[in-house]
């Protein structure tokens, strides 16, 4: 099933180590109120929902990061042993970890789980208060330098067969060098995200797939001709992938009804989360005017340096539903807080309006549901089949 880069439809899940989201589990992922909500770790958990994704035929899963979670590359460790064929998609924030030591981790779990299993996903990072938690006070447009010193110096790493030295903005070298590289012979992918200006200088030069939120479908290609006018002067063509969270129901009246259960539900769960917040050094602080509801844990930084984020504010400030069926409620609600923008329908309707995103370029989607691991089973039984086969169909009909 390729699409218009060459490449098959790829469809991606996300898995986390406790039952959450914004509807249920820990209100606040953050130093404050988790140990009011359970273990952050649920063993079991992160087994049922990797097993899930497996046997519904996602391809690969999203392993988030933030500054107080649990360690990814440990996370996807546990992911890649307990499934058979599923492939994982590791967040890692650049700067955090010694690129020399990122290309040994990285090709070292690659050797250990059969090889072609692994992904990184490459997060600059927009949230000034999660990125100074970790010791980290490079300024916006510095981390994305940074980002692309990382992927550049990664990929050398993995490829050189003596070692070299190198001297950059951010990091230098003397005879770097690792004896572990990556399986295949294309290497490990590497995702990436950013809407600003420096993210799209780096990542049209250094990424095989360019990550978006869910936006408008005009928004989208866009976004996508500026990229891909950067990454043609460097001789480049990009993958893309979207993030969505399919809201499903037998009927398109239920999902609407569906949907507003969540927005409700996600609303009660804010205001709940700032009365436990009261009176605390870190402050809650809308970003989005009047219609925003939510909060940042800020430690008063002034809010996020994410364009993205920002882009995806002010779209859900002015109106809640955009296309057909692209709902922006909890995205409005939670100031744009990660993959918060849902497709709204039936099976058929939510896989056709995938599909419309697939014939403009997105030739990857990752999912996730405000039921994480029911929904994961759920999109199994339907929604990628249709998906996979609409694709097909597309392929067919365009060769």
């Amino acid at each position: 099933m390729e699409g218009l880069t060459g490449m098959p439809i790829e469809i991606i899940g996300m898995v986390g180590t406790r039952d959450a989201s914004e509807i249920k589990g820990p209100l606040v992922d953050g130093p404050v109120v988790d140990w009011m909500d359970g273990p952050v770790i649920d063993p079991d958990y992160l087994i049922d929902i990797s097993r899930a994704h497996d046997d519904a035929d996602f391809d690969r899963v999203l392993i988030g990061y933030g500054a107080v979670a649990p360690e990814g590359w440990a996370v996807a460790a546990t992911v890649l042993h307990s499934t058979k064929h599923l492939k994982v998609l590791v967040a890692h924030r650049p700067g955090m970890v010694q690129p020399a030591i990122l290309a040994r981790m990285s090709a070292t779990l690659d050797h250990l789980t059969g090889g072609g299993r692994i992904a990184i996903h490459f997060i600059t990072g927009g949230d000034e208060a999660d990125q100074k938690r970790e010791g980290d006070f490079v300024p916006h447009d510095g981390r994305y330098r940074r980002t692309g010193e990382v992927m550049a110096l990664t990929r050398r790493i993995w490829s050189e067969d003596a070692p070299f030295d190198f001297e950059g903005e951010f990091f230098r070298y003397e005879a770097a060098f690792s004896s572990v590289k990556p399986v295949t012979p294309g290497g490990i992918p590497l995702f990436f995200g950013g809407a600003s200006p420096a993210a799209i200088e780096v990542g049209a030069v250094q990424a095989d797939v360019y990550a978006f939120w869910g936006e408008p479908r005009e928004a989208v290609v866009a976004r996508k001709g500026a990229i891909d006018a950067v990454a043609a002067k460097a001789g480049r063509t990009l993958r893309y992938s979207l993030s969505l969270r399919p809201i499903i129901a037998d009927t398109e009246a239920e999902a609407w009804e569906k949907a507003e259960w969540i927005a409700e539900k996600t609303a009660e769960r804010i205001n709940l989360a700032k009365e436990r917040m009261a009176g605390h050094k870190d402050t809650y602080q809308g970003l989005g005017g009047d219609r925003n509801a939510t909060f940042s844990v800020d430690r008063n930084t002034g809010g996020t340096s994410s364009v993205g984020r920002k882009r995806l504010i002010e779209m859900s400030a002015g109106q809640d539903v955009y296309d057909e069926r692209l709902w922006m409620k909890v995205a409005n609600l939670t100031g744009a807080a990660g993959n918060s923008t849902a497709l709204v329908g039936t099976h058929e309707q939510v896989a056709e309006a995938m599909l419309r995103y697939y014939d403009i370029g997105m030739s990857a989607v990752i999912l996730k549901g405000f039921d994480p691991l029911a929904d994961a089973i759920d999109y199994g039984k339907e929604l990628i089949p249709l998906v996979r086969e609409g694709a097909a169909k597309r392929d067919a009909a365009a060769s």
